[in-house]
């Protein structure tokens, strides 16, 4: 790689929720029009200057059955950013699955999932970086310790379940695709978390929270993990030789531990063991600094935005975190605003189906560029050569 990962994503979520008494799909394709609009949406990519688009097909319309694909949608999609020659980072699964596998409970999902990204491999072969499961500690989170997505689950054996099967289908994936391009390089999206003990008698539920929130990463990187969590995966149904095989199958020397910060990543710990939103008291510096510390992996902060009028400050802000990262020595390679188009509905995190557009793109729903999409094109431009480049991206890894 020649040159800093300056990346945006169309966001693609399509968790399935209970809404007035049905289940509905919250496809945001759908929702933002990029079915209609993705010729626009592209040709602002050229606009802004943005050469590394995550961006991934609709997993539950183009896996259509066991075997079965529906390519249509993707091959002119993909083909088309091919010749813009714009580098997409492949997004396989993004909190969701096709209505026919049923949710992340389902034992099967992991066996599916793998043959679903080897048939996306062998049908993409020039594409190089994939995200094969966005955000896994979020989607187990969301669908199964909460009850919003998906299952709607809400107990640590459920949520255990999901991470382990989507944990499961991450690497397995991984291993799956570099049989078709051994040049493959997987660049994992996560939540970056802290979790703030509010006093005292919160301290101990922080640890835990702390500790829990690296779960998703230490699986899929095979980190040995500490006696507390390593119960808590024994007692919620993970058998030790399942847990021996996420140590010995990691494929850490082909991953970019990338990480998403959002001014909701750090909450505070309450007496009662319950959580709340702080706001950013850390920030992506502090917080990025213990995962990089931990997994030792070349870093991509993955996903950020805020709502107008704050998105450039906030776009300033985050740059100089990165940039500092980088001056001291952590090899962070690229950054990313997240999402190209406003989004909608993510105000309540998909768990409503009301229509409300949220303004966190670097255009809007009309395709009109926002200031943010602005200052980001100035922000490419001024720093993409003036960056050290990484020759060798997977030669840093440690």
């Amino acid at each position: 790689m020649a040159a800093f990962m300056f990346a945006t994503g169309i966001e693609n979520s399509y968790p399935t929720i209970e809404w007035k008494g049905s289940t509905i799909r919250q496809d945001e394709l759908a929702k933002t029009k990029h079915y209609e609009r993705w010729r626009d949406d592209f040709r602002i990519l050229k606009e802004l200057g943005i050469q590394y688009l995550r961006y991934g097909p609709p997993y539950f319309q183009t896996h259509s059955g066991p075997g079965k694909y529906d390519w249509s949608f993707t091959d002119e999609t993909f083909s088309a950013l091919r010749d813009q020659h714009v580098i997409p980072i492949a997004d396989l699964c993004h909190f969701g699955v096709p209505g026919w596998v049923g949710d992340f409970q389902n034992p099967d999902w992991p066996n599916l999932f793998v043959e679903y990204a080897d048939a996306f491999a062998k049908r993409f072969p020039w594409i190089t970086f994939y995200t094969p499961v966005n955000e896994i500690f979020i989607a187990a989170t969301f669908s199964a310790q909460f009850g919003w997505w998906n299952e709607r689950l809400k107990s640590d054996r459920a949520f255990v379940n999901a991470l382990k099967h989507l944990v499961q289908a991450n690497v397995r994936a991984m291993h799956a695709i570099l049989k078709v391009n051994p040049n493959a390089i997987f660049v994992q999206s996560e939540s970056s978390q802290y979790f703030h003990a509010e006093g005292p008698a919160s301290e101990n539920a922080a640890r835990r929270y702390n500790e829990k929130r690296f779960l998703a990463l230490d699986l899929t990187y095979g980190y040995h993990l500490n006696a507390t969590v390593y119960e808590y995966l024994m007692d919620n149904g993970m058998t030790r030789d399942e847990y021996h095989w996420f140590l010995r199958s990691h494929v850490r020397p082909r991953c970019i531990m990338g990480n998403d910060y959002y001014e909701t990543n750090e909450n505070l710990v309450h007496a009662d063991g319950s959580i709340s939103l702080s706001g950013e008291i850390f920030g992506y510096y502090p917080i990025t600094n213990q995962y990089f510390s931990r997994y030792r992996l070349p870093v991509m902060h993955t996903e950020t935005n805020y709502t107008e009028p704050g998105a450039v400050n906030w776009l300033k802000k985050e740059w100089a975190n990165v940039h500092r990262l980088k001056q001291d020595g952590v090899p962070i390679v690229g950054f990313t605003w997240y999402s190209l188009q406003d989004q909608v509905d993510w105000d309540t995190a998909l768990r409503e189906n009301n229509g409300n557009v949220n303004a966190l793109g670097l255009c809007d729903l009309d395709r009109n560029v926002r200031p943010v999409g602005h200052a980001y094109k100035e922000l490419i431009r001024n720093w993409l050569k003036a960056l050290p480049a990484e020759s060798d991206i997977m030669g840093i890894c440690v």
